[in-house]
């Protein structure tokens, strides 16, 4: 098991550290492919972590309602990730399902009150 002491990490880096280690770690399951996928928890569970209020809001990640970037953008940066911010998910979710991801990120409305 990795054990880091935090006080010698950066807190910049310790939360990217963090951030990594746990997708990673989520990663390792894929997601049911029986069609009972549903976006929002998976997001909540996987994702929320970094892209605050299920993606709503800025966080250790870019908020990702009313992104500039197109589908394909997205989409690339879920399945392969960014070196040292955000980590690959080819093998944890399948085409479809991140298809998925990019509708539920297309849709993101603020919340009401």
């Amino acid at each position: 098991m990795l054990r880091l002491h935090l006080k010698t990490i950066p807190a910049g880096l310790g939360a990217a550290l963090l951030c990594a280690v746990m997708a990673q770690a989520q990663s390792a399951t894929p997601a049911p492919e029986n069609g009972s996928f549903e976006v929002e928890p998976v997001f909540a569970g996987t994702c929320g972590f970094c892209h605050s209020d299920g993606g709503r809001a800025p966080g250790k990640g870019p908020q990702l309602m009313n992104s500039p970037r197109d589908d394909d953008f997205i989409r690339d940066r879920i399945k392969h990730g960014k070196q040292g911010a955000m980590p690959a998910f080819d093998g944890a979710f399948t085409d479809t399902q991140i298809d998925q991801i990019v509708k539920y990120i297309r849709a993101l409305k603020p919340r009401a009150g």
